[in-house]
């Protein structure tokens, strides 16, 4: 859990940053860092669902199994 928090304010630090160096604007740049992080969590879920239903659908089914033994 630690790794995941630490990993947060890396995230936000760099979203921030980034944000700050491109517009000068540490409004910009906070609103930035607090919307990106949560719109990628978002994404990230999408993401995994995805692959989920692409890992699933290579596997052999259970039928198939059954006649290759």
């Amino acid at each position: 859990m630690i790794k995941t928090l630490t990993f947060g304010v890396v995230h936000m630090t760099v979203a921030f940053t980034v944000a700050y160096l491109m517009t000068g604007s540490v409004v910009i740049g906070g609103a930035l860092a607090l919307v990106e992080p949560a719109v990628n969590t978002v994404a990230y879920f999408f993401h995994e669902k995805t692959w989920d239903r692409i890992r699933a659908s290579r596997r052999p089914s259970v039928a198939t199994e059954s006649f290759a033994a």
